[in-house]
Formats: C-alpha cells, sequence, structure tokens
C-alpha cells in the first residue's frame, strides 16, 4: 500500500493514462462521482490561478464546498486530484491522436486529418495543456516515467504512419522528427495564441496544417525510393 493507498492504471485508446489512487470508503457510486467532479474542477481552477505547489486542499476544500474531514473520502492526496485532472484533460480519450485518425481517415487529404487534430488539440485540450506546463516539475518520478512512455508510443507510432505516407525507410529518423514536431504544435502552440489575437483562427490551422503537409511532401520528394513523380504522397 503506497503514499497514495492503492493505485491502479486505466487504460485508453491513446494509451495508458496515470495511475489514479483506489479510495473505495464511500459505497455510493453516484456520491462519489459527483463529490469528485466537485473537488477536481475547483483545484484546476486553483492550479491555474495559484499554482499547483501554492494550492493547498483546504483552499480545494472551501473552493469546493467539500470538508476536509471527509474529502479523503473521493481523493487520496493533492497528487493524486492532478493525476485525475490529467486523465480527464490531457489523456482525454475522445480526442484520437493523428495516427489514429490517419488510421480511419480514408481518403480525406492529410492537410484536413492534420488540421482536424489541431482543431481539437487546440480547443478540447486546451486547459490540460496548461495544467500539464505548469505542473510537470511537480508530478511524481512513476508519472513522469508514464507520461514519458506515452508520449515516446504515440511519436512512434505517427512516425509509423508518416513513414508510409512518404515512403520511407523503416530505420528513416526522419519520420519521427516531423511526428514529435507535429505533437508539440499540437500540444503547446496555443500558449502563444496571444500573439496572433487579431489573426483568424481557422486562418492559424490552416496556415499550420498545411505546413505540416508541405513538409511531410518534402520528405517524400527527398526519398529516392520514395516517391520519383514528384505527385503529393499525403
Amino acid at each position: 500500500m503506497s503514499a497514495d493507498k492503492k493505485r491502479g492504471a486505466k487504460q485508453t485508446s491513446n494509451g495508458e493514462q496515470l495511475a489514479e489512487a483506489v479510495v473505495d470508503g464511500v459505497q455510493d457510486t453516484t456520491l462519489i462521482e459527483t463529490r469528485r467532479n466537485q473537488i477536481c474542477d475547483a483545484a484546476l481552477e486553483l492550479f491555474l490561478e495559484k499554482g499547483f505547489a501554492s494550492t493547498t486542499i483546504r483552499d480545494i476544500c472551501a473552493r469546493s464546498g467539500v470538508n476536509q474531514a471527509s474529502i479523503y473520502d473521493y481523493i487520496a492526496n493533492k497528487n493524486d486530484i492532478l493525476r485525475r485532472l490529467l486523465n480527464k484533460l490531457w489523456f482525454r480519450p475522445d480526442v484520437p491522436t493523428l495516427a489514429e485518425r490517419l488510421d480511419h481517415g480514408g481518403d480525406t487529404p492529410f492537410a484536413d486529418t492534420v488540421a482536424d487534430y489541431l482543431h481539437d488539440t487546440w480547443t478540447k485540450k486546451r486547459r490540460g495543456t496548461l495544467l500539464i506546463y505548469r505542473s510537470v516539475p511537480y508530478l511524481q518520478e512513476d508519472d513522469r516515467r508514464a507520461m514519458r512512455a506515452r508520449d515516446r508510443a504515440v511519436i512512434e507510432g505517427l512516425a509509423a504512419r508518416l513513414r508510409q505516407r512518404a515512403r520511407l525507410s523503416e530505420g528513416d529518423p526522419r519520420a519521427e522528427v516531423l511526428a514529435n514536431l507535429i505533437i508539440f504544435l499540437g500540444a503547446f502552440a496555443p500558449m502563444r495564441d496571444w500573439l496572433n489575437k487579431d489573426v483568424d483562427d481557422e486562418v492559424i490551422l490552416r496556415t499550420v496544417s498545411a505546413g505540416v503537409a508541405a513538409m511531410l511532401d518534402q520528405l517524400a520528394r527527398e526519398n529516392p525510393a520514395g516517391n520519383p513523380s514528384g505527385k503529393d504522397s499525403a
């Protein structure tokens, strides 16, 4: 039994989530869900306002309306709240990875698939992006390992699809470089959107996705065994 009580990992289509504590002191599942949502919603506001380190359990109780005598019936500690928030906002299964979209995209142009991916990550995962950026220094070591392992799996999965599209050799590292860049754009580009406040969101989205498609096309053109005709392989 660890300091976080008993923890178990959850699986999603996007890979393994962070291991949440098993807190089972209350048997009413509806009440558990309601209280945990209250606690996590309040904690998210506070983590983004004050930072993870400066937020106390007392602060979370005051903001959520859950008293300190009962809060540990629903969560193990502050790190457990952070894991639950990251699983909900960063690992969210309703936002497929780009690799998953390419697998099921049919004849959809590559740039359009990238645009759909970026739109979802820039909107649905925005608060998760802010949270992970601000809380990384406070993640526990096993959580860091889980994050790194998931990131590596997502990069490798996307790189495999990019190699196939650009007809690159199996060990060509350029596919991983591009995959890493695309995922970085999806995760952290929104944090600099204050620089483009006067630019329409759709213009930004289409410009970035067209740039990604052009990079993949260039890799295909530079590949001697790839696409000698010069046609857009993406």
